[in-house]
């Protein structure tokens, strides 16, 4: 029988809970969207132990109820410091709809998967309610959701402009980013008596200040941006503002940046140095309990959770600087790696769960290859103003070697109670193809045939994510000639070790630059490399990134040039439709389509012949190499169908 664990061992929910502590006040209350999970991949918890580090006195309200008495807003009273607020690991909209807008039915991070646990424009509905309760009390907003609406930002589920957050949500102060350093400079300042009122040049916060006043005075550069009211006047306003946020983000020596709005100046500071081996590896070692809070025990699992329990995250950022994502703007392009020491650790604490089964789901990060990863001349780097270390070249600087990932695989491999240890997260195929990372040594090629024998679970997900070249210089992606190399040198460490692993590519339709031509070579093009595509998507415009600039304004913020967007649903219904060549009720409508522009090759090249027997001739049924959790071969009657109709 597990032994059960005293309820101090995770930080409060309950006022019980701080009683049981002797605690009469709390120092800090953090409000969030999320279930309580006390685990390093949720925010809420990782904010809650880095406070209570400090030798603070640190309460969570997880998902209070916004409908009723707010009695949940109100069960630990007024905290000495200040009101923390996230919506969640998600923004509140991208986690409550589709691409299309629709309302969805589960929400991962609640127990039981139930939706209806948090509001729309969480962060703003949270701190309008404690504002009002606790006029008096500072507010700090942080997570996914207030790093990416800092500044003026198109929100797609209004369809309408939006001010920087801290406007609607009358908060006293923003951090952005990953908030380990912001919040360990405040939480010291406030100690030492320094009014929260006056601190308005922490790096990674934004503030507001009167609109009619002087800006604090710094060292740093500021940059004006145009004014949200231009922005509303003016599209390309708002367009030409962007280049300058993502550049301020990433860059390492950066600008304070200022946007007027209606009676502020919203103040961002520039964002703390990259986190160093030691500074990430204290975030990651804090005393979590790695469970989700006890309370819920009778309410179901927490989807969320029960993905990333058996997993390992290894490092933090990503210098793909992909137009239509949201990570560098959020974690930053530079990469924090955590000692394998620390990496080590974590792994004998998941091998230890109880219900561990030998299998870790995930060695990763948001891109599971760049772990170690950096520039070889560091000066380089600092001077640095562009938004990607790979597009629309490798630059020259960055370190590729693989070979420190190759060692930590091995290392978690030989691990006495790992049976397989996946990688689960993307990789990026263009890093491992001599033809794209033309410095590339022979690293590359023993981390692959390592990832392929020793950590594809059953199949591997890479993201091309389009075949068209012109789609692609504005994703901030390769093309996709890149892409059948790597598909080749994937085949070849498979056949080498008798393996049959598939390979399943991810595709985006209706991304800002793209066509429906060149969605049909889409089609044409997969089909002739024997894909039947499964992990597909439409456009979503999220705030902070170059995509969603373009979809709202219709210019590149880079080069001002005005762009085509399929914007309307019966042109994102025509360009999706082309994922589903092989369906035979959307064969007639691309027909159609394909001969109204003249382009009967494609339809031959698409439709002509044994259209779905070719595809399944060339590639096995995608679920015949799927494995369970435990590592076992599971295939579902479709599968078991499938094969008996083959050997006959």
């Amino acid at each position: 029988m597990i032994a059960q664990r005293p309820i101090t061992d995770w930080l409060p929910i309950t006022r019980k809970e701080v009683l049981e502590r002797g605690w009469d006040e709390l120092d800090v209350v953090i409000v969030s969207g999320d279930a309580y999970v006390d685990h390093p991949s949720f925010g809420g918890a990782v904010i809650g132990r880095i406070i209570e580090s400090e030798g603070y006195k640190v309460g969570i309200i997880p998902q209070p109820n916004w409908q009723d008495d707010l009695r949940d807003f109100k069960k630990f009273g007024k905290p000495k410091m200040f009101f923390g607020v996230t919506s969640g690991c998600m923004d509140s909209m991208v986690n409550h709809y589709t691409a299309n807008k629709r309302k969805r039915s589960n929400d991962a991070y609640t127990p039981g998967g139930e939706a209806g646990f948090r509001p729309d424009y969480a962060t703003i509905t949270y701190s309008n309610i404690l504002k009002k309760l606790y006029p008096d009390v500072p507010i700090v907003i942080g997570g996914v959701e207030a790093s990416l609406r800092r500044v003026t930002h198109y929100d797609y589920w209004s369809d309408k402009l939006m001010p920087s957050v801290l406007v609607d949500s009358k908060a006293d102060m923003l951090v952005y980013g990953m908030g380990e350093q912001p919040l360990r400079d405040l939480l010291r300042l406030l100690g030492k008596g320094v009014p929260f009122d006056q601190l308005k040049t922490i790096p990674q916060t934004s503030v507001l200040t009167d609109r009619k006043e002087d800006l604090p005075e710094v060292d740093w550069k500021t940059i004006m941006l145009n004014s949200h009211e231009k922005c509303l006047r003016d599209k390309k306003s708002y367009a030409s503002n962007f280049k300058h946020v993502e550049q301020e983000s990433n860059k390492l020596n950066a600008n304070r940046i200022v946007q007027d709005a209606d009676d502020y100046h919203v103040i961002i500071n520039p964002p703390y140095y990259t986190m160093t081996e030691t500074e990430i590896d204290q975030s990651f070692d804090l005393p979590y309990t790695r469970l989700p809070h006890p309370k819920y025990k009778k309410r179901g699992p927490i989807p969320a959770y029960e993905m990333i329990k058996f997993s390992i995250n290894m490092h933090r950022g990503c210098f793909g600087g992909c137009s239509f994502c949201t990570i560098s703007a959020h974690q930053g392009k530079f990469i924090a790696s955590r000692s394998k020491e620390s990496v080590m650790k974590e792994v004998d604490q998941v091998t230890s769960m109880p219900d561990f089964k030998g299998y870790i789901s995930d060695l990763g990060g948001p891109s599971a290859n760049m772990y170690g990863l950096k520039g070889k001349v560091q000066e380089i780097c600092d001077r640095c103003v562009s938004p990607s270390c790979i597009h629309p070249v490798i630059c020259s600087n960055l370190d590729t070697d693989h070979s420190s990932m190759t060692e930590l695989y091995k290392k978690v491999d030989a691990h006495p109670k790992v049976k397989k240890a996946f990688v689960g997260s993307g990789i990026r195929y263009d890093l491992l193809v001599e033809s794209y990372n033309k410095n590339a040594n022979n690293s590359i090629d023993e981390y692959m045939e390592q990832l392929v024998t020793r950590h594809v679970s059953g199949r591997l997900k890479v993201a091309p994510e389009h075949t068209a070249d012109d789609t692609l210089r504005v994703m901030r992606k390769p093309s996709f000639k890149h892409f059948h190399d790597f598909k080749k040198k994937y085949d070849f460490y498979n056949k080498k070790n008798g393996l049959n692993q598939p390979l399943i590519p991810y595709f985006i339709s209706s991304h800002p630059g793209c066509k429906e031509e060149d969605m049909a070579n889409l089609a044409a093009e997969t089909k002739d490399m024997g894909f039947m595509l499964e992990q597909v998507q439409d456009f979503t415009p999220t705030p902070m990134t170059v995509a969603t600039v373009i979809y709202y304004s219709g210019f590149h913020p880079y080069t001002m040039e005005r762009m085509y967007v399929p914007k309307t649903e019966k042109e994102k219904r025509a360009q999706h439709m082309f994922f589903f060549w092989h369906k035979k009720e959307y064969q007639q409508r691309i027909k159609d389509k394909l001969i109204n522009k003249n382009r009967r090759d494609l339809v031959e090249k698409l439709l002509g012949g044994r259209i779905v027997r070719d595809v399944l001739e060339k590639q096995p049924f995608v679920e015949k190499a799927h494995q369970n959790s435990n590592g076992k071969k599971a295939f579902s009657a479709k599968s078991k169908a499938f094969r008996k109709k083959r050997r006959r």
